[in-house]
């Protein structure tokens, strides 16, 4: 029987698939977006997705609400939302702008799961953050788990993902139990000195690039379907060895998820943008692995890797659409399909068919081989030999992936102001790190 996992926080699903791929069933998701929320449950019907605030659902009801009821759970993994972390007043846990910190401790201590991984952005490990970290890591003590006090900031350009994405992991255990280490680098970018990332006296294999990644896409431009939806059947070019993994023609390594029901032909996620004549002009006068001046896309390098994918700003903070890469040979802003792909998500899995949406379920995720390496090494910890699944599984119905904020929040029975609506007048400053 495969390993049990709840993911709180869970986004579209970035962690549950890395940890699904290292061996995890993840039983449960509690996540507060109901968009969210159904493209959650279109890539992982087979589980479930609880559409709640982790401030306003209990351990008890994550347990009865899924398959897991009251068989153990072995790890709890999760990353708050960053922004507006405050560090006012004498002890930064008992600040209510910290609450979904301390909502996820609470969730840990009612779960009681053997593991638990918090994972946020590198800006807590300095300066005032660092204290607050501190009392997370303190309050874990008390409450009777281990925590690796040497915690680790991870990179995802050294576990196979074309992408500059670092992020912050704690990990913990409860007592009687070793805590888990931190996965080594299994690839470095071909720009790093090779000295730093030496395992076991080998150097290690390069990351993927981007073309790598995308070089085999079909260029959106040339099928004129996609100017009003995501999808069309297509024809590829020749894939790399990463693209071939993420196509499902190669087996990716030690990758113990379920199978998907799939037509390899279809591309999706890949709606075009209609860009002026003048934009694309400075686009293809942008030389690769520098800002265009104007709008300050970065434009990717075909040899190099991905700049941080960003997800932009929710609706209650404007819902400004973050700045997206200009694709390395067309004049042009990459698909979500693209983004996917440097990210390291497999073509099955699917994103909201809005571009806004789409970025920012991606930009808002951890990439799944990060994740899996995580995931890998606390399998190895609990010493279970993880075992691939023979059935091959059916994704959801295609109209998860269309529901607006109302139709979404009435499928899930909540609100459609769950998350607050687009805030016009921008009255106080919110701490992003």
């Amino acid at each position: 029987m495969r390993p049990i996992a709840v993911d709180l926080f869970a986004g579209a699903g970035g962690m549950t698939l890395g940890f699904e791929q290292a061996g995890f069933d993840v039983l449960a998701a509690v996540e507060l977006d109901p968009i969210h929320c159904a493209i959650h449950e279109f890539n992982f019907p087979f589980w479930s997705i609880l559409c709640a605030g982790v401030q306003n659902i209990s351990g008890e009801e994550i347990r009865k609400r899924s398959q897991i009821k009251n068989r153990e759970i072995d790890v709890v993994f999760g990353g708050s939302p960053c922004q507006g972390f405050s560090m006012i007043g004498k002890r930064a846990l008992d600040d209510p702008r910290n609450s979904l910190v301390f909502h996820f401790l609470r969730l840990i201590l009612e779960l009681q799961p053997k593991y638990f991984v918090f994972e946020n952005v590198p800006g807590l490990t300095v300066g005032e953050h660092k204290k607050f970290l501190s009392e997370v890591i303190e309050e874990f003590q008390k409450k009777g788990y281990q925590v690796e006090a040497n915690y680790r900031v991870l990179n995802a350009t050294n576990y196979g993902v074309p992408e500059d994405r670092a992020r912050l992991f704690i990990l913990g255990c409860r007592q009687g139990f070793n805590l888990p280490k931190y996965p080594q680098p299994l690839t470095q970018p071909k720009t790093s000195k090779k000295s730093k990332y030496i395992v076991n006296n080998l150097s290690l294999p390069a990351t993927p690039t981007v073309w790598d990644a995308i070089g085999d896409l079909p260029e959106v431009e040339n099928y004129s379907q996609l100017i009003d939806r995501d999808w069309v059947i297509a024809e590829y070019g020749k894939p790399s060895d990463y693209s071939s993994q993420l196509r499902g023609f190669l087996l990716i390594e030690n990758d113990y998820s379920y199978q998907r029901s799939f037509n390899y032909s279809y591309l999706t996620s890949s709606t075009r943008t209609k860009h002026s004549s003048q934009s694309r002009q400075r686009f293809q006068q942008t030389e690769p692995g520098k800002s265009e001046p104007v709008s300050h896309f970065y434009k990717l390098a075909i040899d190099g890797v991905c700049n941080t994918l960003r997800a932009g700003t929710p609706s209650n903070r404007g819902a400004f659409t973050s700045p997206r890469p200009i694709h390395p040979i067309t004049p042009r802003c990459i698909t979500v399909r693209e983004a996917a792909r440097l990210h390291s998500y497999p073509d099955w899995f699917r994103f909201h068919i809005t571009k806004w949406h789409g970025f920012r379920q991606i930009g808002n995720s951890v990439p799944p081989f990060l994740a899996k390496a995580v995931a890998t090494e606390i399998i190895r910890t609990l010493e279970i030999i993880p075992v691939k699944p023979q059935q091959i599984q059916q994704l959801g119905d295609d109209s998860l992936l269309q529901l607006n904020m109302s139709q979404a929040a009435a499928k899930f029975g909540v609100s459609a102001h769950i998350i607050e609506p687009r805030i016009r007048r921008y009255q106080n400053k919110v701490s992003n790190i």
